[in-house]
């Protein structure tokens, strides 16, 4: 914004000069040269006048970049919060998924004590405790092997947020249990919010004013200038009017003949505002397809999840009936695995 106004300058100057030197001639005539001191204050001004709008169009394209780098910056941050958000609720994951082995491990341990009972009492081979044995086992194997991928969550969420990993801790809690209904006017809210969206906008803006700058070219450039001052010698008396020293001018300046540059900047700078607006739409087509793409996910995850809980009530009972019947010998112990592996897998799977 500068360009609009005038440019101010002052200058001070201090200059010795001599000419000749002390000489005789021929006729005995004495010749002595001169020094003098020259003292010197100036202000001047130059002005663009900017009649065709090329500074304006100028400034309202770099305005237009800058907006782009802060949606640039904004959608960063928005990337860097997604992750965070992936990483917090992974976590999240992580400790439910402990919990839920941790009670598969209860029942299997209910389980291997039964087995053990029968296998003491002659009902049951030894088979069948070394089988309850090493799913119980697996069970805690597995339990252990997710505060593996919980710590690098949490050292991930940590230099997110900008901590070291060994500076940072989150207490264990557990997954929510809902996902907050999303409103019917959010897909436009979020169009409206997204930063890529308002990057290519902002870009389609700059190309426009691209456009200006190089249709002012074919104009002349029209300025002003100033200039007031003194100039004199001595110092003590340099601020008189016989000393006094000024000009005042316009100019005007324009390329007659460049061989068809201009026009060729300008069909460039509208072939740029061309592509620009295509990107737009398609920046929004893609935001659209983005959003409506996780607003059907959502739904369809929610009657998935409905129809995988139904599928994990069912695996329970049937683990449950497989345990009966083995306790009453009417069942081998590997239908009490197979059953159990089962519901925990849909449990699992549930919980994803």
């Amino acid at each position: 914004r500068a360009s609009l106004y005038p440019s101010l300058a002052g200058s001070l100057s201090c200059a010795r000069n001599s000419q000749g030197g002390t000489a005789s001639s021929t006729s005995g005539t004495q010749y002595s040269g001169s020094t003098r001191n020259t003292y010197a204050g100036q202000i001047s001004a130059d002005w663009d006048l900017d009649l065709w709008g090329k500074i304006r169009r100028q400034i309202q394209e770099q305005v237009a970049a800058a907006q782009i780098s802060a949606a640039d910056v904004a959608n960063a941050r928005l990337s860097y919060q997604s992750e965070l958000a992936q990483d917090y609720f992974s976590l999240r994951y992580e400790e439910s998924l402990k919990a839920l082995l941790e009670q598969s491990m209860g029942l299997y341990e209910h389980a291997l004590e039964i087995v053990r009972n029968q296998h003491f009492g002659g009902t049951a081979s030894g088979i069948d405790e070394y089988q309850a044995t090493n799913t119980l086992q697996q069970a805690q194997a597995n339990a252990t092997a997710t505060d593996v991928n919980r710590a690098e969550y949490e050292h991930a969420i940590a230099v997110l947020i900008g901590k070291a990993p060994a500076d940072f801790s989150l207490e264990r809690s557990k997954m929510p249990a809902t996902v907050p209904t999303v409103p019917v006017t959010l897909p436009a809210t979020l169009l409206q919010r997204r930063p890529d969206i308002a990057a290519a906008e902002r870009q389609m803006e700059e190309y426009n004013a691209e456009i200006g700058v190089a249709i002012a070219a074919f104009y002349p450039d029209v300025s002003l200038s100033a200039a007031y001052g003194y100039s004199g010698t001595p110092v003590q008396s340099l601020i008189q009017v016989a000393n006094r020293i000024w000009s005042l001018g316009a100019s005007a300046s324009e390329t007659l003949f460049e061989g068809g540059a201009r026009t060729a900047a300008v069909q460039e700078a509208n072939g740029d505002y061309d592509a620009a607006v295509a990107n737009y739409r398609q920046v929004v087509l893609a935001a659209l397809q983005d959003t409506e793409d996780q607003l059907s996910t959502l739904r369809i995850l929610q009657q998935q999840g409905g129809q995988q809980q139904a599928a994990v009530t069912s695996a329970l009972q049937a683990a449950e009936v497989a345990m009966n019947e083995y306790r009453f010998g009417t069942a081998i112990y590997t239908t009490v695995i197979t059953t159990q592996q089962t519901a925990l897998s849909d449990q699992e799977t549930a919980l994803q």
